[in-house]
């Protein structure tokens, strides 16, 4: 992750930001690695759009991404479970 934190070329963006938040994204991408460049990479975009050329939790938080780690972070409620005999 440090790695691909180096490659980003925002200015304002604090270097170990993405390894702190490691298992914050970890959960979220549903431990798969494809699902990590996408909220990263589009959290830089949107950055750069909106001019605070940094990444934070806040930010990755509001990348939508693939259908399945979605789900897999969503929070679930807790279904009544059936009286045991």
């Amino acid at each position: 992750m440090a790695g691909v934190e180096a490659a980003l070329d925002l200015r304002a963006h604090h270097a170990g930001t993405l390894p702190r938040h490691a298992a914050y994204l970890h959960q979220r991408t549903a431990g798969r690695i494809g699902n990590l460049t996408q909220p990263i990479r589009q959290a830089a975009i949107t950055s750069i759009l909106d001019g605070t050329d940094r990444i934070t939790k806040t930010s990755l938080d509001q990348i939508r991404i693939d259908h399945l780690a979605e789900t897999h972070h969503r929070p679930t409620i807790d279904q009544p479970r059936a009286p045991r005999r």
